[in-house]
């Protein structure tokens, strides 16, 4: 007999010791580990929805103790995040000349490359073309390996190496998918008192296989 699961929040730990780091995300690591000794006074991170720019972007607010955009003018320091998903130019153009005058920073974090995020603003998408962009890549099945591990033991759900390897042979190449499915099979083993074995996993593979279904960010 199943039970109706508690939809208990579940934090997400963001600090720099619970950061996994690959292949993949090296170079952007080095950019927040590498902060205030920048080349320029704005970066800009790029990868996929999932791929961990939210935790990169958190670990150097809490280290440059930045002020999330649109901050004040005189903020030495700004986060702004999911730049494609619209912003206030004139407000980032600003903050972009106060940054580089005061020696300030800024960074950024999107899905896609600035040409892509849809500037009217010319005098902003001239600036922007003259930030650095760091690139994420997809996860490794190492790094996916570590990722649902460590997922699982967050949520203290004992899961042998065999069905996390199965699941990362399986799943889609996105850090958000693995959080995604962890916290289903977690609510579904609860609501059905069930141990997290490789049959049980199996049983949501298929459907958690199609992107859309993965609410990442």
């Amino acid at each position: 007999m199943s039970q109706i699961p508690l939809d208990l929040p579940h934090r997400a730990a963001f600090g720099r010791e619970d950061f996994l780091a690959d292949a993949s995300n090296e170079k952007a690591l080095a950019l927040i580990d590498g902060w205030p000794d920048w080349p320029s006074h704005a970066a800009i991170l790029v990868g996929p929805a999932g791929c961990g720019k939210t935790h990169l972007a958190q670990i150097w607010q809490a280290r440059a103790a930045a002020q999330v955009f649109p901050a004040p003018l005189q903020s030495r320091a700004v986060l702004t995040e999911d730049c494609d998903h619209g912003l206030d130019e004139r407000a980032l153009f600003h903050a972009l000349n106060s940054a580089k005058q005061d020696g300030g920073h800024i960074l950024m974090t999107a899905a896609v490359f600035p040409a892509a995020w849809n500037i009217t603003l010319p005098d902003l998408a001239s600036r922007l073309k003259a930030v650095p962009v760091t690139v994420i890549g997809p996860p490794d099945d190492g790094l996916l390996r570590s990722v649902l591990v460590k997922l699982f033991a967050d949520r203290q759900l004992q899961v042998g190496e065999e069905t996390v390897a199965y699941m990362v042979a399986r799943m889609p190449r996105s850090l958000g998918a693995a959080r995604a499915l962890v916290a289903e099979i977690d609510r579904q083993a609860l609501a059905e008192r069930a141990d997290v074995t490789r049959p049980f996993v199996a049983r949501f593979m298929a459907r958690y296989a199609e992107p859309e279904l993965f609410g990442e960010g």
